[in-house]
This record gives C-alpha cells, sequence and structure tokens, in this order.
C-alpha cells in the first residue's frame, strides 16, 4: 500500500461536497450509573448524570462527512416532535451540513434513546416507523434532491429501513444521478439488493449479503462467490462488505478483489461504523481515488471509530496520523490520534521529559505562528500542537475556512523542527486533549490572560505552569487572507 497516494486522497476531501438522502434519526445517550436494583422488578435502577443527543443514520453519516472535512447536504423525513427539533439542533453545531428535512405529519422522528451504566449499554428503546412514506412526501424528496444534486460530487444512499428510500425513491434516486455521472454509494438494509439496481457500489455487511444472495459468507472464498453474484444481477458496479472483525472485502465489475483485515487495535462500540465507513469511501471516490484505496481509508477510518464510544466519527486528520504512525519506516512520525500521542507521551515521561502543549488552527502559517512555536518549544523537552480540525476550523472562523485542509496544516506543522507531535481535534476547545495528555507546560499567545486560556486550571492543578509567548505584531492568518483578496480585487 503506498501510504502517500492514500494521504493525497485525504487531502482532497475538503475539496468534495456529498448528497446524502436517506433515513435521518436521532441517536440519545443516558448515561448513568446502576448501585441497585429495583424493588418493584428485577431490573437495574440507572440513576441517570447526562443525556446526549447525537446524529444517527443517514444523519450520522452526513456528521461523518463533515467530520472528515468535507460539505454535506442531507435530506430525509422528520416527524413533528421534540426530536425533531432536537436534530435541527444538532444540525446549528456543523455549519459543513446543509439540512433539508421534510417534515410529515404521520410519521415519528426516528429516535433511538440508548441507556448506558459504567460504558455497558444496558437497554435500547426506539420510535420509528418503517413504512414507505406516502406520494407526496416522496416527490417532495425527490424535488429537493434534484435541485442539490448538480452541486455535488456524489452521492449516498443511507438505507436504513425506516421508510425514506421506498423503491420508488431509492430507483429514481439512482436513475438520476447516474444521468447526472454522478456515483451513487448505497448502504443497504432490504432483503433484496435488486431495489438498488445500476447503484455505482453497495456497502453491505456480511449478514445482509447472505441475506441478499442465500449464500454463506463465512470465508473470503464464501463473500466473494455471494459479492460476485450481486454484482452479476446488475445491483451494482462494485461492492465493499463490511465483515467486522475480518475487515472488508472489495470487488468491482472486473476480476478484482481485495481483502482488507481490520485496523482496530481494541473495539469499543461499534454504533455508527458502517456510517463512518461509507462516507470515507464516498469522499475517496468523489477525489478521485480508485475503489481499492477509497477502501483503505474506510477500513482504517471504521476501525478507528469503533475505538470511541457512542455515535462516533473520524477526522481526515486522524486517518492521517495512522498512516503516519503505522506506515512510516524507520523515518519518525510527528501526526498522531490522540491514542498514539498518550503513548508518546508515556514514553517521554519514562525518559524523565518535560512536555509543553500550544494549539490553534494555524491555517496559513506565518512570522507569528513560527514564534509561538519557537517560544513553546522552548518551555519544555518535547512540544505537541493542538490542531483545530477543518470542522472545528468553520465552527470558529465561519464559512471560507480553513483555506489549507487538516491534513495539509498537520504536515506543515510536523516538518518544522520546534514541533515533536501533532493532534487533531475535532471540539472547539483543546481541552480534552490537555486532561489526557497532562502537559507540564500549557503555552498560549500574550493576547490571552492566565485566566481565559482553556486548561490552565487543570495544568495549574497538577503543578505545571502557563507561559504566555510574545506576539509578533501585524501577522495574522485573517489579515493575510485579506490583503490576499484586496490584491486580486485590485
Amino acid at each position: 500500500m503506498d501510504s502517500q497516494t492514500l494521504l493525497n486522497l485525504l487531502d482532497s476531501f475538503h475539496r468534495s461536497k456529498v448528497l446524502v438522502l436517506g433515513d435521518v434519526m436521532l441517536d440519545r445517550f443516558i448515561y448513568g450509573t446502576v448501585e441497585r436494583i429495583s424493588p418493584e422488578a428485577p431490573i437495574p435502577v440507572l440513576s441517570i448524570e447526562r443525556v446526549i443527543n447525537m446524529p444517527g443514520g443517514a444523519a450520522n453519516v452526513a456528521r461523518n462527512v463533515a467530520t472528515l472535512g468535507a460539505q454535506a447536504v442531507l435530506i430525509g423525513v422528520v416527524g413533528p416532535d421534540s426530536a425533531a427539533e432536537d436534530l435541527r439542533a444538532e444540525f446549528t453545531q456543523l455549519p459543513s451540513i446543509e439540512p433539508w428535512l421534510i417534515a410529515d405529519p404521520s410519521r415519528p422522528t426516528s429516535l433511538k434513546t440508548r441507556h448506558v451504566a459504567d460504558r455497558q449499554q444496558i437497554l435500547r428503546a426506539d420510535i420509528e416507523s418503517r413504512q414507505p412514506v406516502c406520494e407526496a412526501v416522496a416527490a417532495e424528496l425527490l424535488r429537493c434532491y434534484e435541485q442539490v444534486l448538480p452541486d455535488c460530487d456524489v452521492v449516498i444512499l443511507s438505507d436504513y429501513a425506516k421508510g425514506a428510500l421506498s423503491p420508488a425513491v431509492t430507483q429514481a434516486a439512482i436513475r438520476i444521478a447516474r444521468a447526472a455521472g454522478k456515483p451513487v454509494l448505497v448502504d443497504p438494509k432490504s432483503v433484496s439488493f435488486a431495489k438498488y439496481a445500476g447503484a455505482s457500489v453497495l456497502t453491505p455487511n456480511r449478514h445482509e449479503l447472505h441475506m441478499a444472495t442465500g449464500n454463506p459468507c463465512a470465508s473470503d472464498e464464501q463473500v466473494v462467490e455471494a459479492a460476485r453474484q450481486a454484482i452479476a444481477s446488475g445491483a451494482c458496479d462494485a461492492i465493499v462488505v463490511t465483515r467486522g472483525k475480518d475487515g472488508m472485502s472489495v470487488l468491482s465489475n472486473g476480476d478484482s478483489v481485495a481483502h482488507l483485515r481490520t485496523v482496530a487495535r481494541e473495539v469499543f462500540d461499534v454504533s455508527g461504523a458502517g456510517d463512518t465507513a461509507i462516507a470515507t469511501l464516498a469522499l475517496g471516490i468523489a477525489g478521485g481515488g480508485d475503489i481499492g484505496d477509497a477502501a483503505r481509508l474506510a477500513n482504517a477510518a471504521a476501525g478507528i471509530v469503533v475505538g470511541k464510544y457512542g455515535t462516533a466519527s473520524v477526522t481526515a486528520g486522524e486517518i492521517s496520523a495512522w498512516l503516519e504512525e503505522g506506515h512510516r519506516g524507520d523515518e519518525p512520525a510527528k501526526n498522531f490520534t490522540l491514542e498514539g500521542a498518550l503513548r508518546l507521551v508515556e514514553r517521554w515521561r519514562a525518559l524523565g521529559l518535560r512536555v509543553a502543549f500550544t494549539n490553534g488552527c494555524f491555517d496559513l502559517l506565518h512570522p507569528g505562528h513560527v514564534s509561538l512555536l519557537h517560544q513553546a518549544s522552548n518551555t519544555a523537552d518535547r512540544l505537541i500542537v493542538g490542531l483545530n480540525s477543518d470542522l472545528s476550523v468553520r465552527r470558529l472562523k465561519g464559512a471560507g475556512r480553513p483555506v489549507q485542509s487538516e491534513v495539509a496544516r498537520a504536515t506543515v506543522l510536523a516538518s518544522l523542527k520546534a514541533v515533536d507531535a501533532v493532534v487533531i481535534f475535532e471540539e472547539e476547545t483543546p481541552l480534552r486533549l490537555i486532561e489526557v495528555l497532562e502537559p507540564d507546560v500549557l503555552v498560549k499567545g500574550s493576547d490571552y490572560t492566565v485566566e481565559t486560556v482553556v486548561g490552565a486550571d487543570l495544568v495549574i492543578g497538577r503543578g505545571g505552569k502557563v507561559v504566555l509567548a510574545d506576539l509578533v505584531p501585524s501577522h495574522s492568518t485573517t489579515n493575510t487572507i485579506k490583503r490576499v483578496a484586496a490584491a486580486q480585487r485590485s
């Protein structure tokens, strides 16, 4: 596998726009602890500590597209209820997603509520309708679809069998997209693949492939035989079979077959792993990659996401870090996942080294950035840089930012002698990184005060210190962008 080819493909993600059509849901996680059994029945009593809402189903596919640095248009159906309002509220935090949610008064918004105690799911309760949407709603879905399709590079049909992708809607969506020259990827749930005839790529799991073809799918050979049967039926041009702990199998219309073994180090939660895989696969294809390279990225993304709790997502930077951690030979990697950075910090501390941390967007590297990093590196033996992901930058800076993708920004930072490690984070602040890595020194610019530096209390509380670096006047990314824009106008 050529890691550089995959890194180049990752760097193309932020230039793509994906149309996601399918069954949107709200995933609700109710976290708490169990300390006793109910006196009313032999069931645990969950003492609720927090409730978290997240986009689910097709909405989680769009969320994964966004966290991977691309733009998404999401089309789906919701009910006239509070779950729909909660879902819309989630999208206000995801500026890379353009939601087109059609209200259907005859059905509820699909809601999956998971009760979790001590990281163990003890109950899931669902509210949903599995009936196909009525003709009027189907027509509205397709009207919206045709309106936004010209601006999109690739289509994902996310079928969770909740009714949005009726046979009529599915076939029309595939026909319209293929006529427009847009590849169509389908995550199938129907027991028959005939519903998806004409798709570019199907991404069934092993069980779905077995149900659709009637073939056993335990071994590599059996998966290949079943997949070839599906392709020969006209269901798709290529098929990517997700196989859990056995990774993925990739087959195209010719004789090409590839079995990709899983990259997961440890599995905590498989919720949404298929959503992550198809989002990554679609962006790889939209970026001009072949099905094999796109699937390799998707396999890496799925392996990373199952190591997280809840309906999780992955960033292009995390995939890039995994590629660098595992495939750089004798050259030391500098881009890391949080897990990899923690292992690195533990090795440094075993050698008695002190660790400094700073963070930022670092969109267009300028002398002010270089000065900050140089000052930060002089405060300790090693320097870790927390880098805002593309989605995080868009939340903070608005449309049109970042100018450079997170993969490109991480690559530039990693080339600097002052920087020993780069970790990309999706949140608006690096608080979680600071909590996990426990740096000895926290460095920010002198335009902050110690009281306003995120994580300062944690570092000081552990006996560390906060350093406010001197600023270089008249240098900022925003001013640089304004000067370039002014020069272009003149």
